[in-house]
């Protein structure tokens, strides 16, 4: 668990209105690994920001934290306005139990490199799942709604196929419906076409393009598709050796920076492409 002090959590939370997601020199390591050596990021409400950097670098892991599958091992996170790895007990900040991180990633959806769909379920099944057992919403509200997102994302066919039947970008665009279907503030995106045939890449991005164009959600995009990135995200962020190098616009980051460091990691990116 990050490290606390004794201080109270009104000190160090934050009630800015123009921040959904805020980390604080967070900081993680696995053993003698540094992998995040004190992170300073705000992300705003609608707010579309790309992660870059070479493997390594620690991109993955600043989502994975703020989908508490990895924990901090320093630092603070602040989810519209709520600490998410640490809560409030007798006027103390100590570290959250599940019910309080079960909560406050509430408001985040992710979607994974691997698809992660039930088998043994239809594509309406897997995205009705969660909303009924993580949201105890009713079925026919959860049904109407997993339909209006499949719709969304171009599936409205597909409904009672199971993912065996699907192709790898149709699969991909489940996951996205089924995160979607939770009502998100903050959606995170893992590399999602990586693990897909050249061909299928597209069909993808275009579901992804057509979601930040809505503007409705805040997206963390952990990508390597930089004329995506340039032409989708409001902010690149390129991370190195466990921090952040450079920060801006895409145009400023990935054509006018001049850090040797990104310059390195954009050239061998463009060389092996």
């Amino acid at each position: 668990m990050p490290e606390v002090k004794s201080e109270s959590l009104q000190e160090t939370s934050t009630n800015n209105e123009d921040v959904i997601v805020s980390y604080k020199d967070v900081k993680k390591s696995f053993g003698d690994v540094h992998v995040l050596k004190g992170i300073n990021l705000d992300i705003k409400p609608a707010e579309k920001v790309a992660l870059i950097g070479p493997s390594g670098s620690g991109k993955t892991t600043i989502i994975r934290m703020l989908m508490t599958l990895e924990e901090p091992s320093a630092g603070e996170i602040i989810v519209d306005g709520k600490n998410l790895w640490h809560m409030e007990k007798n006027g103390k900040k100590v570290p959250a139990n599940e019910k309080h991180l079960r909560e406050v990633r509430g408001d985040i959806g992710m979607v994974f490199q691997h698809f992660n769909l039930f088998p043994h379920m239809t594509i309406l099944e897997n995205c009705m799942t969660a909303p009924i057992h993580v949201q105890k919403e009713d079925k026919e509200s959860a049904r109407k709604r997993s339909i209006e997102m499949l719709e969304k994302v171009g599936l409205g066919d597909k409904l009672e196929n199971y993912p065996s039947q699907l192709s790898g970008g149709q699969k991909q665009r489940v996951a996205m419906a089924r995160a979607l279907v939770m009502r998100p503030k903050v959606m995170l995106f893992d590399e999602v076409t990586s693990a897909l045939d050249p061909e299928l890449v597209g069909e993808v991005l275009e579901v992804i393009r057509d979601l930040a164009e809505e503007g409705e959600m805040a997206m963390i995009l952990v990508t390597h598709e930089m004329d995506f990135a340039l032409d989708v995200a409001d902010r690149v962020i390129f991370l190195d050796e466990g921090v952040i190098a450079e920060e801006g616009t895409p145009s400023e980051v990935l054509e006018h920076s001049d850090n040797e460091r990104l310059q390195q990691f954009l050239h061998r990116f463009r060389s092996s492409n």
